[in-house]
């Protein structure tokens, strides 16, 4: 099989599987698209202005916090679907519910049972959002692991986008009922074809060798990563991979008796990975980015845009965010994470100061200039966020924990995503109604802290094997022959400028490297 074939195969694994990306993101922002449609909002007795208004606010809130609150469930549950049952069937329960509560959202006849189903889309899309990832992470190789686990992020925004024009096609059916639970019904269509094609995907090869299941994992990575060009004293590249996953996978059995989630917090390297992949999620919405989404129809109204342009103005919006999440996944290897999400945190925060002042003097007026810009600012801040952040957190989340804890360590991050999420959006509804524009404010000097924090401390793994990733945070590591430490230590070099922490995360992988061999 040539190198050409595999690379395709690879990629065509990797792209067919963030369909769970694209439900995810569809799934999110499909409330924010049928709350642009009249036909909704009168069925179930809702309005945006006038008498009665704080009701509806409760109730879109009550909407927003239990799709947060199942998110959180679902990260916290899918690892030990993961892990007992193996990536594959994890993903084709978590289609399953997705499924299952896109039918009872689009059938909904009373408040109470929209409510429930979208409780139930939050654990799916929470399981689906943990589980995507992980399994894109382990079947890419090290030198385009970024471009491959940044399709998560660009699918999560193109399934923003999808929901956006599906609202926005749904504003012109003429028959009440049929706009908005079609609308909803859509929700179907991606977790479905997923669930039908998941017998052809192969298993994680990482899990398969957790669970001793080696010729098996053997025989996926030489299909996976194909070895025509990249023979290392006999051996094939798939052959060397396997070695180093199954070195570093006894490695970690010898130094830890416990598994799973006592695991994840026994060693003060694991907590601190935990900690990473929490933070990077919980600054990613500390930007702001999905209380600009969950509300940005009622943003749109408040700066006197209604009906379909609106509409039109949320779908473009999320087309936006969805190729500069392109951008971004093309990008990671070459600059590095950590060096996009400080400068796109930075952007964004500077985005929303822009937008904030044009809230704060025109909202509610009718000058043209002042909202036309609003929205401006609206569109540079997700340039921003698009182009740095959504794929970026996801790539670091799903590579920074070893095979052991992976399910466990994206399970903890993502759930920080999820509270968050929570937090944010149930608090905005009541601070828009008491401090208005200034609750942006929050927004604006969150993200300033993050890059602070990510630039001083958090370590590069671009470039990096799963396994390498684990001497930057002071753990032994096992040798890949097909990667020298040199190399290595040229790309460390060339993504921090010369930095000095990559210089010592790299001697340090160096020693511990050859020190593993000796084991």
């Amino acid at each position: 099989m040539s190198s050409t074939t595999s690379t395709r195969y690879n990629f065509l694994i990797i792209f067919f599987v963030a369909l769970g990306s694209f439900t995810y993101g569809f799934n999110s922002a499909i409330s924010g698209s049928v709350l642009g449609l009249s036909s909704f909002l009168n069925y179930f007795n809702l309005t945006t202005s006038g008498p009665g208004v704080s009701k509806s606010n409760q109730i879109i809130g009550a909407n927003n916090a239990l799709f947060a609150g199942g998110g959180i469930i679902g990260c916290m549950t899918v690892p030990w679907f993961l892990d007992r049952c193996g990536r594959r069937l994890a993903l084709q329960i978590t289609c399953l519910i997705c499924v299952v509560s896109a039918v009872v959202q689009a059938a909904s006849v009373h408040t109470g049972m929209l409510l429930v189903g979208r409780f139930i889309n939050g654990i799916g899309v929470g399981m689906i959002d943990v589980a995507v990832p992980i399994y894109q992470s382990e079947i890419s190789p090290a030198k385009v692991r970024g471009r491959m686990v940044g399709s998560h992020g660009f699918l999560v925004v193109v399934g923003y986008a999808m929901a956006g024009w599906v609202g926005y096609g749904c504003f012109f059916i003429t028959e009440a009922a049929l706009q908005w639970r079609l609308c909803l019904a859509f929700q179907i269509i991606a977790p479905l074809l997923l669930l039908a094609g998941s017998p052809w995907m192969p298993e994680s090869p990482r899990w398969l060798c957790k669970v001793d299941r080696v010729p098996e994992a053997k025989s996926i990575l030489e299909k996976l990563h194909p070895s025509a060009d990249t023979h290392t004293e006999g051996h094939s590249f798939a052959e060397n991979e396997l070695h180093q996953i199954r070195r570093q996978l006894e490695i970690e059995r010898q130094e830890n008796a416990s598994t799973g989630w006592k695991e994840a917090f026994s060693r003060i390297s694991y907590r601190k990975r935990l900690l990473y992949g929490f933070f990077v999620q919980c600054i990613a919405q500390s930007t702001g980015v999905l209380v600009v989404n969950n509300y940005q129809i009622l943003l749109y109204n408040g700066l006197g845009l209604h009906g379909s342009i609106g509409l039109m103005l949320y779908a473009c919006y999320n087309s936006l965010a969805a190729f500069m999440n392109w951008v971004n996944s093309l990008i990671l290897d070459r600059f590095g994470r950590i060096r996009i999400m400080v400068i796109g945190l930075i952007g964004c925060s500077l985005s929303l100061c822009g937008f904030t002042a044009m809230v704060a003097e025109f909202v509610g007026t009718n000058n043209k200039v002042g909202n036309g810009f609003g929205v401006f600012f609206l569109y540079l801040f997700v340039f921003f966020y698009g182009g740095s952040m959504d794929a970026s957190s996801y790539v670091y989340c799903a590579e920074i924990f070893p095979t052991s804890i992976r399910a466990q360590g994206v399970g903890f991050s993502v759930a920080g995503l999820f509270i968050m999420t929570l937090i944010y959006t149930q608090t905005a509804p009541t601070a828009f109604e008491n401090v208005g524009w200034k609750y942006y404010l929050v927004f604006i000097i969150l993200p300033w802290i993050g890059a602070f924090v990510m630039q001083k401390f958090f370590p590069e793994t671009a470039g990096l094997s799963l396994e390498d990733i684990a001497v930057l945070f002071g753990d032994e590591a096992a040798t890949n022959e097909n990667n020298s430490t040199d190399e290595k230590m040229a790309k460390g070099s060339i993504l921090q400028d010369g930095d000095d922490k990559s210089n010592e995360a790299s001697k340090g992988q160096t020693v511990k490297s050859e020190h593993a061999e000796l084991v």
